[in-house]
């Protein structure tokens, strides 16, 4: 794709008026110059604070489309009830392609089992256009757990069964999904550590008050590196770019569909985006990933990117997880707040 664009990724307006004279394949932006809006700033809402992943995630992407496109796209952070402020704002935008969300599993799927009444539903009020990466996360345990790997771990928390705790960044998150399938396979009974974000779960493993913990990539890797911590096992299909020597919990020997499941960020847009503005815009977040740049710096991120992804194929897999999510979080005894 990238011997169709201009100079340094940019269609030109010749390239534009092709494609509207219908000469030349679409390409970046080319709906929205038709439409008059590439000189209009494009808006990605992320519904976290700036700094965490999500943030990381959504300026990655910003950067790489803004130089595709042309035009400037600005992150506009919209932090609050556990990503539902941002979700909401960007349902009830003008179906116009100039505000999209830049989203998670959570604020995109699980939370409308999370929640009794939410201000809007994402799986009717929200257009899938593109996953940009998965986002997998992985089982650690500290110095002081006698287990180099998943098999040795599951005897040592069935030997210690009723008296050890995890940690997770929230309930009903992956991390305390994934958790609670590997205590109730083992019989071990662990008890959960609800905390309000990584940062809290890490401070009490790295101080020895909880064994175990789950979270992402981002956030762990540099403790692992440093021996602090030991990596037994990631969710997913496929083993992750950042930690290679790290096996999916499959390959360790412990297959539930809770492992099974990664985390993804994705962008969406308000309801009734057209489709051929969907088409596009799938198409440039792919085109975003997809450069040397944008997939170096998703990989550093502790994510693995998707560069192939369309509305379609986003949303039956948006459709089909939701259940799943729901059956989890049943089993593991959230009750909607």
């Amino acid at each position: 794709m990238a011997a169709n664009r201009g100079f340094n990724g940019r269609w030109s307006r010749r390239q534009v008026l092709a494609l509207a004279a219908g000469t030349v394949a679409a390409g970046p932006g080319a709906v929205l110059a038709q439409a008059g809006l590439a000189a209009r700033p494009v808006r990605i809402v992320v519904p976290f604070a700036a700094g965490g992943a999500t943030d990381v995630i959504a300026r990655i992407l910003g950067e790489r489309m803004a130089q595709g496109l042309g035009q400037a796209v600005v992150v506009d952070n919209k932090p609050g009830a556990a990503g539902l402020i941002g979700g909401e704002l960007v349902s009830k935008a003008a179906p116009d392609g100039l505000t999209l969300l830049l989203g998670t599993t959570s604020t995109m799927l699980t939370n409308k089992y999370l929640y009794r009444k939410t201000p809007y539903d994402p799986l009717t009020e929200l257009t899938p256009l593109s996953r940009v990466c998965m986002a997998p996360i992985v089982l650690v345990v500290n110095a002081d757990v006698p287990a180099g790997n998943l098999q040795a771990f599951m005897a040592w928390i069935k030997a210690n069964a009723g008296r050890l705790s995890y940690g997770s960044y929230g309930i009903g998150s992956h991390a305390h999904l994934v958790c609670a399938v590997l205590s109730e396979m083992a019989g071990a009974g662990m008890a959960h550590v609800a905390y309000r974000g990584e940062a809290l779960m890490l401070q009490d493993m790295l101080g020895g008050r909880i064994p175990v913990g789950m979270g992402s990539l981002l956030t762990l890797k540099p403790h692992i590196d440093a021996g602090k911590l030991r990596a037994l096992a990631v969710t997913g299909a496929r083993r992750v770019p950042l930690l290679p020597d790290v096996p999916t919990f499959a390959e360790a020997g412990q297959r539930h569909e809770a492992m099974e499941l990664s985390g993804w960020l994705a962008i969406a847009g308000p309801r009734g985006l057209p489709a051929d503005l969907s088409r596009q815009w799938g198409g440039i977040a792919n085109r975003a990933v997809a450069s040397r740049e944008g997939t170096a710096r998703i990989i550093a991120a502790g994510f693995v990117p998707v560069d192939d992804d369309t509305p379609q194929r986003f949303g039956e897999v948006w459709a089909q997880e939701g259940p799943v999510w729901g059956r989890l979080l049943q089993a593991a005894g959230v009750q909607p707040g």
